[in-house]
This record gives structure tokens, sequence and C-alpha cells, in this order.
């Protein structure tokens, strides 16, 4: 039992997804950082960055949205810094390093359902019309 228990733990895809949680978390922590300390200051800037006091009363009830405000303003915010500092960067790396062309197989629309179906078929794969 314990060397399948060994076995289990020392396959590829147990250690790369223990890898990638703890580099997860850690890279999580950095975007959050970033963001509450130097993108949330921006918007220090014309006005003010906590709006957890917001709130109104409606009928006895207090509806407290700054505080849905706030995280809004972090998700966007964190959204963003992810896009432009990670996505933008890799895409702009990738593309650089492209190698071989995309490969576009030719394609034609079945007469009866419409679906976009390669150019060769003889049969369509969605409705199984003849073509």
């Amino acid at each position: 039992m314990i060397k399948e228990f060994k076995s289990f733990l020392l396959r590829g895809n147990v250690v790369d997804l223990a890898v990638a949680v703890v580099i997860g978390a850690a890279f999580g922590a950095v975007v959050t950082s970033f963001v509450a300390n130097i993108l949330t200051p921006l918007i220090a800037v014309p006005g003010q960055t906590d709006f957890s006091d917001l709130e109104f009363t409606l009928g006895g009830g207090v509806f407290r949205y700054g505080v849905f405000v706030n995280d809004l303003v972090a998700f966007v915010l964190i959204a963003a810094a992810v896009f432009f500092f990670v996505v933008k960067p890799i895409n702009a790396l990738m593309a650089r390093h492209k190698t071989q062309p995309d490969v576009e197989s030719p394609t034609k629309d079945c007469p009866e359902c419409l679906s976009s179906i390669p150019s060769g078929a003889r049969r369509c794969a969605f409705c199984t019309a003849t073509q």
C-alpha cells in the first residue's frame, strides 16, 4: 500500500499540479499586492480609494453597496493587471517564436444543417447528410 501511494505521489501529474498550485498562489499574492499598492492608489489621485462607507437605507434595511464597489474595482484592476502585464507579453513572445504557419483546412457549409464541415467530407458529422 505504501509503495502504491509513493508511486502515485511521484507521478508527473501530481508533482506538476502541486508545483502549479504553489506557483499560482504566489503569483496571486504578487498580483494582489501590485493592485493594492500600485494601481489602487492611482484612483486616489482624482477621488477616494475606499468606498466601504457608502450605503443607503430602504425600508429598515441597510444596503452597504460600497463594499461591492470596492470588490468590483479590485476585480477590474486585477483583471487588467493580469491581461496587460502577463497575457499580452506572453502572446507577443509566443507570436515572435512561432515557427509554423496556422493550418487552415478549407471548409464548406452543409446544405442541410448549414454546419461548417471539411470540404473533402462526404457526409456531414452533425446531421449525417450525404454531400
